[in-house]
């Protein structure tokens, strides 16, 4: 049976330690608060609660997401393809929790113009144009770039690639999808379209908190050509209405 070929690309991208150091027993171990697996039933939320006192005020927020079915079923054939001829110990359950944590990291060092230590998590070419971007941005866009692992509502997967460079260098791309909250106060006329919440984390007669559902388009690429370390690196960042 012959491995179909998606698509190719004359790209030779670095490799980083990416994904395993986010799936590492000492780094989830030292996650104060850990995000639980997404469910196939594609639902998920998040309390919040405030205690002043003697008074304590909880309100939910749920985030209901639907995939395309044809999506779905695509994704899991190359899934399969990928721990058939690439990785028979690849988990698509442990890829996604790495790439939660990934992204948390990461869009926390976008927010803080942090780009040098991007290196090594993010594909050099794709650092310089995002320096470029985050400068243009004024300060509460780039707050809102920041996605706390707490406020990470819902998480999918997009597409899913594997090509082949003209030498023969194999790789696997896999984009992820985040949905997730920001209490960065944003200009309502840039944001068109993205969600506002009003969620009450005060005492009761305090102004409730606003906090917007932003999403955010991560991809993550690895290169399984034998003997080349076995890591994933990202090599493209979306953050809707902020860095398109």
């Amino acid at each position: 049976m012959a491995l179909p070929l998606l698509r190719c690309c004359s790209c030779n991208r670095p490799v980083s330690i990416l994904i395993r150091f986010f799936t590492s027993k000492s780094f989830l171990a030292n996650r104060s608060r850990r995000l639980a697996p997404v469910a196939s039933a594609v639902c998920d939320a998040r309390q919040y609660s405030s205690e002043r006192g003697r008074h304590k005020q909880n309100q939910k927020v749920v985030v209901v997401g639907i995939p395309n079915p044809f999506i779905w079923f695509r994704t899991r054939i190359y899934f399969f393809l990928i721990r058939t001829y690439f990785d028979k110990e690849f988990s698509i359950e442990e890829f996604m929790e790495g790439a939660k944590q990934a992204f948390s990291h990461v869009s926390r060092l976008l927010s803080q113009c942090k780009f040098e230590a991007l290196e090594g998590l993010v594909a050099k070419d794709l650092i310089g144009k995002l320096e470029e971007k985050c400068a243009q941005l004024p300060g509460s866009h780039q707050r809102a770039l920041s996605a706390e692992s707490e406020e990470i509502m819902y998480t999918t997967t997009g597409d899913v690639g594997i090509y082949y460079d003209d030498s023969g260098r194999k790789y696997v791309s896999i984009l992820m999808r985040f949905w997730y909250l920001t209490s960065a106060r944003l200009p309502d006329e840039s944001m068109e379209g993205a969600r506002i919440f009003q969620v009450t984390i005060g005492a009761e007669g305090e102004r409730p908190e606003t906090k917007r559902l932003l999403t955010a388009n991560y991809e993550f690429q690895r290169e399984f050509t034998q003997g080349v370390t076995p890591d994933w690196i990202i090599t493209r960042i979306e953050h809707s209405k902020l860095l398109d």
